[in-house]
């Protein structure tokens, strides 16, 4: 029975909420199989500061045989003062050490991959790093491989750049990072969904810089796109960015954007909680809900469980 961890992620969020609202929606056999990384008692607290009465028990590793459909949590021994508004540099601490657990138990042979709940990128302590970065130089990945993938049933987008600034993309970009991440997508859905999926590829510039001379259409995105469609991959481009989510969008299977908003905030309009976030190309799978920490709603009862489900469910069924 291969198990799937969560990694309960910032501490200072509304993931306790969310853990406890998805709960309830499980069956009995999938429990079974769901370990919970994070702080015993700072979760037990919140859990009672909440009101609710979802038990949860401590377990020692992912080998203990306990058949109850309690939550089990392999404990990240952090004492912490407050159950909520746990100071920064603790969170910091907690997270860091929970991703570098859930990395080295996501290496055995008997586990599925990792969720992890909202985490605020800061905690992190690298400039410009998410999630994504963190297990990708956990797991030595090179050649552009890993891969953000923002998913629900019907679409997908993907940022060629990730959590870098503006003014930083165009200077990270190259054909050999476009051609790599489409070929880990590419092969991911041929293995896994069973199709050839037609990918949409989206210029960097406004009406794709006109294709001026220098532009990096004309330098970096056709080229890259001319060498995928010699390796057999369907694909199309350059498209321009501000009309393909009015409509056109429908015609693709995956859109692929240079840089993280140009397709996340679009997509996120279009389908709000309805997605999950899918790193690829990793040694494991890593699923996370597609939201933030929802700091300002905590404790109110209000934040949607949807994303969180839906990751549970995708990695259940892809999780090798």
């Amino acid at each position: 029975m291969k198990k799937i961890l969560i990694v309960t992620g910032d501490p200072n969020s509304i993931n306790s909420e969310i853990i406890n609202k998805i709960w309830k929606k499980l069956n009995t056999n999938l429990k079974k199989r769901i370990f919970l990384i994070s702080s015993f008692e700072l979760l037990k607290k919140q859990f009672q500061y909440l009101n609710y009465r979802t038990k949860i028990i401590k377990v020692n590793n992912l080998d203990s045989n306990i058949k109850s459909d309690k939550i089990k949590v392999l404990d990240i021994n952090i004492k912490f003062k407050k159950s909520f508004s746990v100071s920064t540099d603790q969170a910091s601490k907690f997270v860091i050490k929970s991703l570098n657990e859930a990395h080295k138990l996501a290496l055995r042979g008997d586990v599925k991959g990792i969720i992890n709940c909202a985490i605020d990128k800061t905690l992190l302590k690298k400039k410009s790093i998410g999630v994504t970065e963190f297990l990708s130089s956990k797991c030595k990945i090179k050649n552009f491989s890993e891969v953000m993938l923002i998913r629900n049933e019907n679409f997908s987008i993907s940022p060629i750049t990730t959590h870098i600034n503006i003014k930083d993309v165009s200077k990270n970009l190259s054909q050999k990072k476009i051609i790599n991440k489409v070929k880990t997508i590419n092969s991911w859905f041929k293995s896994n969904m069973k199709k050839k999926p037609y990918f949409g590829l989206l210029g960097l510039n406004p009406h794709n810089s006109e294709l001026k001379k220098n532009s990096e259409e004309i330098r970096i995105i056709i080229p890259a796109i001319k060498k995928l469609k010699n390796l057999g991959v369907k694909i199309r481009g350059p498209l321009v960015a501000d009309t393909i989510f009015i409509k056109d969008y429908k015609n693709f299977d995956i859109i692929i954007g240079m840089y993280h908003d140009q397709v996340l905030t679009p997509f996120k309009t279009i389908f709000k909680f309805d997605a999950i976030n899918v790193t690829l190309g990793l040694k494991y799978l890593r699923v996370s809900p597609d939201h933030g920490t929802a700091k300002d709603i905590i404790g109110k009862n209000k934040a949607k469980a949807l994303s969180l489900l839906k990751c549970v469910i995708f990695l259940n069924k892809f999780g090798k």
